[in-house]
Order: structure tokens, then C-alpha cells, then sequence
């Protein structure tokens, strides 16, 4: 049948992944550092992948193509998440286990690992893991939390980060670029799943951590919760660009 759907121009494509993420339906995928239209009859032709591309290497035409499979988009849903729900760590990985760091007590005889540094500066980090994938769904450190969502990067290029962004918050970290996945749903799950009370959602310049931003707004919609948030960017030099 003949229909409308998206064309992506690989030769314009950066790979930022921004795409795939919008995709709700998963007919984008990444391969080689390219997106890719993987799934004909996941296309739904609405182009929710148009507005983020930042090349303009996604467009409409009108093509021969098999019909919009919507209980096939549905299934393959359902697999991924039961798929992500067993990908979760439980009682595995030593270094996976959940953790909640009480900032407010000092120990009273330090060891070389919880010595201040010489600046007077200390970590700000309240939980653990960090990193999205590895985060739980539900943990008691969600509850009535601050929740920050950061690009790996952030942290590293702007100086003041634990005092600025993570102090008081829970954080979650990751790269869509890197980890070729979507955190939408995940990120949905812990948002619908516990009493967050705002989410901060801190990204760099570059247009591939658009992903991350573009995940988080898409997880608080899809959460139906009304919660106040903001986004903040990060130049490469360690400015803040936008609050």
C-alpha cells in the first residue's frame, strides 16, 4: 500500500539518537552510529522524529509500504519491558546493590576515604547505583525526592556540580548516545512508581544529549503526574547556558 512515512538521509544523520528516543514506537534503531528505519510497519507516519532532529536528515514521503502493525508495536512493548525488568539488578553484582548515603552525619574517626579534600569540598551523592540502567524502580530514596537526571558529561565539565545540582537530590545519570537505549520508559516507571516532588534535568550543549532531555519530558508525560521541572544545559567550557 502506498502511505506516508519518514525517510532518514544517512549522509545528514550525526547520530545523536535523538530520533530513536521520540520514536514511540520503536521503528528507529541506531546501527553503525546511524538512525535507521528498521521497522516499516512500526512507522505510524506521524513523525514524532521530525522536530528533534538538529541536521534535518528526517523527512516525509509517500511510498510503497506495509500498513501500521499496531498489535505488533504492542507486543514488541511488552517484551521490552518484561525485558528491562529482568535486566534489573537484585541480588547479582556486589557493586549493584542499593545504597543510601546519609550526608547529614560526619564519622567521627575518618580514613583515608572519607577524609575532606584539601579544598573543603565532599560528595553530595545521596544513592546508588546512578547510572539509569542499573537504577531500581522503585527504592526508598525516591520517596518525596528532588530527582536529578544528568548527562555523564555534566558532572565533569562543570566545576560545581555535587553542590549545585546534586546536593539534596537523588541522581540518576546516563548517556543515550553511549547506551543506545531508551530511558523513556525506565524513567517513566520511577517516576509513576514513587513520590517524586520536581525533577532537574542537567545536559551539555551538543545535540546528542538532547536524547536524555527529550527522555525525561517524555517519561513525565507518559507518568501522568504534574510535577514542576526544569532543564538545565552545560557548555563544553563549563558555563551554564540555560536555567
Amino acid at each position: 500500500m502506498i502511505r506516508k512515512m519518514i525517510r532518514i538521509d544517512e549522509k545528514k544523520c550525526n547520530g545523536c539518537g535523538v530520533c530513536a528516543t521520540a520514536c514511540h514506537e520503536g521503528a528507529i534503531e541506531m546501527i553503525d552510529g546511524k538512525a535507521k528505519l528498521v521497522r516499516e510497519n512500526f512507522c505510524d507516519g506521524f513523525g514524532d522524529c521530525l522536530p528533534g532532529c538538529p541536521t534535518g536528515a528526517i523527512t516525509f514521503e509517500e511510498r510503497e509500504a506495509p500498513a501500521y502493525d499496531e498489535e505488533a508495536v504492542n507486543r514488541a512493548k511488552r517484551e521490552k519491558a518484561e525485558s528491562l525488568e529482568k535486566s534489573m539488578p537484585h541480588s547479582g553484582c556486589p557493586g549493584s546493590m542499593m545504597r543510601r548515603m546519609n550526608r547529614g552525619k560526619k564519622s567521627e574517626s575518618p580514613t583515608p576515604q572519607n577524609v575532606t579534600s584539601p579544598t573543603g569540598m565532599e560528595s553530595q551523592l545521596m544513592n546508588w547505583p546512578v547510572q539509569i540502567k542499573l537504577a531500581p524502580i522503585q527504592a526508598p530514596y525516591f520517596e518525596d525526592a528532588k530527582l536529578l537526571i544528568a548527562a555523564d558529561c555534566a558532572a565533569y565539565a562543570y566545576a560545581n556540580f555535587h553542590a549545585e545540582f546534586i546536593r539534596d537530590k537523588v541522581t540518576i545519570i546516563g548517556c543515550p548516545k553511549l547506551d543506545s537505549v531508551d530511558y523513556s520508559e525506565k524513567l517513566t516507571e520511577i517516576i509513576r512508581c514513587n513520590d517524586i516532588r520536581s525533577i532537574t534535568i542537567v545536559r551539555m550543549e551538543v545535540p546528542c544529549c538532547g536524547g536524555i532531555e527529550m527522555a525525561a519530558k517524555k517519561a513525565l508525560q507518559a507518568s501522568g503526574k504534574f510535577l514542576p521541572w526544569q532543564v538545565v544545559t552545560i557548555s563544553i567550557d563549563g558555563k551554564i547556558l540555560e536555567m
